[in-house]
């Protein structure tokens, strides 16, 4: 029999070509589109960064005011899917987020349309009313009612108002807007690459994003912002750092917003956040967040940058979003809202030279099993499933 090389959790394969972003983990550069990470973070916003995603170019002042006019126009959802959410009010915001996209699709007017003009419209739809969704759940888990979206804002500052019922700080929506446009894309991650899956099926992208949520919402990937806000709260203190990290390491454990599977220098997105951490701290009068962050990163885990071990983009995102008032929970739906351009951008690239993804598992059960018919089976003769 030939010999089959294993290559878990698809490490070092390349499924096809991208035009949609470049990493580069060894020295730690990302690039939407050819635009560094860095220009796009400071330089841009993200509706911009959604336009540039979708569309493979930056726009002209008109081309930008039609986009976002088509974003805001898209952030209403129907009441029959507040009445989903009303249901499932008391699941996590992950579950309630995928459940209200997946309900969306029935009263999407493109659904069924699988041109690409129509995807893209979709996305641009998913984009604005994933954060429609997370506030309005938000709401009705606490007994208000939802505050419809704003004409008047921007996507970062209309989800803010939505969340709590006024307008939010212009520092502070511009910190949320850089956020997103940091989770937008990220090249075939976990969530992204489901989203690739659903599209050489030729299947929906409500489908797809409904996909995204599910996968973004496992801990190896979307959990960690809120995994390190619950590091930062039991540590409490940074003279405690050092001893709690260790007590975890001794146990095996991961530290959370640690470490990635490309980077091996610090990932490029985090020093956007780092920066506007320590002032949102400073100007919430909370700086003791940002210090025991500093400590972690600057004492207790720099001996394992030599190992290639650097933040990531989360380390610092958790507590903006504390600081922001927003629930742990809703932390992952946060990335969410970010990625569903990255998802769409991806949907749209896979079909363009489309190939059903189907990877092959190498089989290493029993071969040529006797069938016994069920009256002569003894107790205890069935092979061990998932004993792997």
């Amino acid at each position: 029999m030939q010999e089959i090389q294993l290559h878990p959790g698809l490490k070092d394969v390349y499924l096809d070509k991208t035009e949609s972003s470049f990493i580069d983990g060894g020295v730690g550069k990302l690039l939407y589109r050819g635009y560094n990470i860095h220009d796009l973070a400071e330089k841009s916003t993200f509706e911009e960064t959604v336009f540039l995603l979708l569309h493979g170019k930056l726009p002209t002042r008109s081309e930008l005011d039609a986009f976002d006019a088509q974003l805001r126009a898209g952030r209403a959802i129907p009441p029959q899917v507040i009445k989903v959410i009303e249901m499932t009010q008391k699941s996590h915001p992950m579950d309630v987020l995928r459940t209200g996209v997946s309900a969306l699709a029935a009263y999407d007017p493109d659904t069924e349309d699988k041109s690409v003009e129509s995807t893209l419209r979709k996305g641009v739809r998913l984009t604005a009313q994933a954060a429609t969704i997370v506030a309005a759940h938000e709401r009705i888990r606490k007994g208000l009612q939802p505050v419809p979206p704003s004409p008047d804002l921007g996507h970062a500052a209309n989800f803010l108002y939505m969340m709590f019922g006024k307008k939010p700080d212009p520092e502070e929506a511009k910190i949320l807007d850089v956020d997103f446009i940091l989770h937008a894309e990220h090249g075939s991650n976990a969530s992204s690459f489901a989203a690739r899956q659903a599209a050489s099926t030729l299947s929906d992208l409500h489908s797809a994003v409904v996909g995204g949520i599910g996968v973004l919402k496992g801990p190896w990937h979307g959990g960690a912002a809120e995994a390190v806000m619950d590091l930062v709260h039991h540590i409490e203190t940074p003279e405690k750092a050092e001893a709690y990290v260790k007590s975890l390491t001794s146990r095996g454990e991961k530290i959370m917003g640690f470490g990635h599977r490309v980077y091996k220098a610090e990932d490029p997105r985090a020093q956007h956040l780092r920066e506007r951490s320590r002032s949102l701290g400073e100007k919430k009068g909370q700086p003791q967040w940002f210090k025991l962050l500093q400590t972690l990163e600057q004492q207790v885990m720099a001996p394992y940058r030599a190992k290639g071990i650097f933040v990531n983009v989360d380390f610092y995102a958790g507590s903006i979003y504390y600081l922001l008032g927003i629930p742990e929970d809703i932390f992952i739906p946060i990335f969410a809202m970010g990625r569903v351009p990255g998802w769409t951008a991806q949907f749209v690239e896979q079909w363009q030279n489309n190939v059903l993804i189907r990877p092959l598992l190498k089989y290493v059960g029993p071969m040529d099993v006797e069938y016994v018919p069920i009256e002569k089976r003894a107790a205890g003769t069935a092979p061990k499933v998932g004993a792997l």
